[in-house]
C-alpha cells in the first residue's frame, strides 16, 4: 500500500477512529500521448510564463494566490490552509446514516479512498464497519481534502470502509433540459426486451472486464512503425428505428439462445442451464443418499 494522503479521526456520536486515507484506485490501463511540434516532431514542453515579467517562473519558486477583486490576489501559503477554521479539515465527522439505496450512485460518486485504523483503534473501526454491513446502511459526513470540502459516503467492503466524495446537489444538473421524448411502449415488445434482459442476466465479475483501448492503441502504433496497414474496426450495426424495434429484440433473443452475445451468465447457457444444473445436482445427490 503506497502513503496514506491524509491522516486524522472519523467519528460517530462520542466514538473517535484515528485513520488514514489511501487512494483505493490507480489508472494503470490509461495511455498517454505526447504533443509535438508538427514542424520539427519535437516535444513541446508546458511553461509556467509570467506575462507581466515576460519570463519563466520555476515551479519551486509558484505562490498561489486567490483573487479577491479584478487584478488584486491575496496570497496564501500552506501554513495558512492548515489554519483555517474548518473542522473537516482534521476530522471527517458522521452526520447520519441512511440507506445505502437512497444515494443516486450514478450520478453522485467520484472518488473511492480507503480508510484504515491506526492500530490502537481496530476494534471500533470493526464494530462501525460490522454495524454498516448489518443495517445495509453509509454515513454521510463533510471533510475537506486537497483545497476544498467535499460531501462524503462511507460504507463497508471487503474487510474496510470505504470512502467515497459526493458532488453537491448544486453540481448536479437538472435532466430537464435534454430532449427525451417517452413513446407508448406495447406490452409485446417490454415482454420481449424482458426476455432478453433475463437471458443476458449474469453477477458482476470485474475480473472478466479489461480495458482494451491500450492493448489496440499499442498495435496501431506498432503497424505505423512496421509500416503495415492499420486494419479498422468493423463497423456499428446500423441503428434500431421504430418500425424494425420488435424484429431487432427477436433476433437479439435468437443470439442469446445460441450463445452468440457476448453475455455472462446466457454465453456459458443461460438461465435454462443454470435450471438444468440445479435438476442435475439434485439427481446426483438423491442417486447418493440411495447409494448410502
Amino acid at each position: 500500500m503506497p502513503r496514506s494522503i491524509w491522516r486524522g479521526v472519523l467519528s460517530f456520536g462520542m466514538v473517535a477512529i484515528p485513520v488514514r486515507l489511501y487512494l483505493a484506485t490507480e489508472s494503470s490501463s490509461k495511455v498517454s500521448f505526447n504533443l509535438l511540434c508538427p514542424e520539427h516532431k519535437s516535444r513541446i514542453k508546458n511553461k509556467r510564463w509570467c506575462a507581466e515579467g515576460d519570463h519563466e517562473v520555476a515551479w519551486n519558486d509558484v505562490v498561489r494566490a486567490y483573487e479577491y477583486e479584478k487584478g488584486n490576489y491575496v496570497e496564501l501559503t500552506d501554513e495558512d490552509l492548515e489554519k483555517l477554521p474548518l473542522r473537516s479539515s482534521k476530522a471527517i465527522d458522521i452526520s447520519g446514516f441512511v440507506e445505502k439505496q437512497e444515494i443516486p450512485e450514478e450520478l453522485y460518486i467520484q472518488s473511492a479512498y480507503y480508510l484504515e485504523p491506526e492500530k490502537a483503534a481496530a476494534k471500533p473501526y470493526a464494530l462501525l464497519k460490522k454495524t454498516l454491513e448489518k443495517t445495509g446502511r453509509v454515513a454521510i459526513a463533510k471533510f475537506a481534502l486537497r483545497e476544498r470540502e467535499r460531501l462524503v459516503s462511507i460504507g463497508g467492503y471487503d474487510g474496510a470502509l470505504v470512502l467515497n466524495t459526493l458532488h453537491w446537489p448544486d453540481e448536479i444538473r437538472s435532466t430537464e433540459d435534454l430532449d427525451i421524448d417517452n413513446p407508448t411502449v406495447s406490452p409485446a415488445e417490454l415482454k420481449m426486451a424482458e426476455n432478453l434482459v433475463n437471458m443476458m442476466a449474469t453477477k458482476f465479475e470485474p475480473s472478466e472486464y479489461t480495458d482494451e483501448y491500450k492493448k489496440a492503441v499499442l498495435e496501431l502504433v506498432e503497424a505505423k512503425v512496421e509500416k503495415r496497414e492499420v486494419i479498422a474496426a468493423p463497423e456499428p450495426e446500423a441503428e434500431t428505428t421504430v418500425v424494425d424495434l420488435m424484429a431487432a429484440l427477436k433476433a437479439s433473443v435468437e443470439k442469446a439462445k445460441k450463445g452468440e452475445l457476448a453475455t455472462g451468465r446466457a454465453g456459458r447457457g443461460g438461465h435454462e442451464s443454470l435450471v438444468h444444473k440445479k435438476a442435475t445436482a439434485s439427481a446426483s445427490k438423491e442417486k447418493r443418499r440411495k447409494a448410502s
